[in-house]
């Protein structure tokens, strides 16, 4: 009896699920671990987002954050850093993503920024439903992310007390009203 106590080995422990503040710089969202490829008093895993795959493993990660990091990726790796998002993320995990509006000035004022400007639409293109809809999965769009998501704004400061006539109008049909877009993706369960 003792022998084949001797040979069985424990389980190993589960890891706790992450939370993530990806490209954290200095500024890391309380209650997550910060993800940057430069190491400041924030980071605690030192990664460059744009290298895959990431050093985590599949689905242990609950929930990420990243605020002005999106606009910085290069426009023909975006499908593939959502991708890399929604592998690492556990089913109906969330991440948030905060990124300059594509009518604000803020988009196009950082030489940095890549090409096109964000808006609610973009992330259509990561929802497998709506890709499937418009015909968009064979040959057109290889990837394998599928979120949900819901959105809102930063309204401009000159906008942001008027009355919600005034307000609404201004969002949809002035530059400069709505400063940043927020948008929160949420991994849908495979069907």
């Amino acid at each position: 009896m003792g022998k084949i106590a001797a040979k069985l080995k424990s389980a190993p422990e589960p890891q706790p699920l992450l939370r993530l503040d990806l490209a954290c710089g200095n500024n890391k969202k309380e209650g997550f671990k910060g993800v940057d490829f430069v190491k400041t008093d924030a980071t605690d895993f030192v990664h460059d987002l744009l290298t895959f795959p990431w050093p985590f493993a599949d689905a242990s990660v609950e929930e990420a954050h990243s605020a002005h990091f999106f606009e910085h990726i290069p426009h023909m790796i975006r499908g593939k850093w959502m991708d890399e998002l929604y592998r690492v993320l556990v089913p109906e995990g969330k991440v948030t993503i905060i990124c300059p509006y594509y009518t604000s000035i803020r988009a196009t004022q950082d030489f940095t920024h890549e090409w096109p400007p964000i808006s609610a639409n973009t992330f259509l293109y990561f929802n497998r439903g709506w890709r499937d809809q418009n015909k968009l999965t064979h040959g057109h769009y290889d990837l394998k992310c599928d979120f949900d998501f819901v959105y809102g704004y930063s309204i401009n400061g000159n906008w942001a007390a008027r009355n919600d006539e005034a307000r609404n109008f201004a969002m949809t049909n002035y530059v400069n009203a709505i400063d940043d877009i927020h948008v929160t993706l949420t991994k849908r369960k495979k069907e």
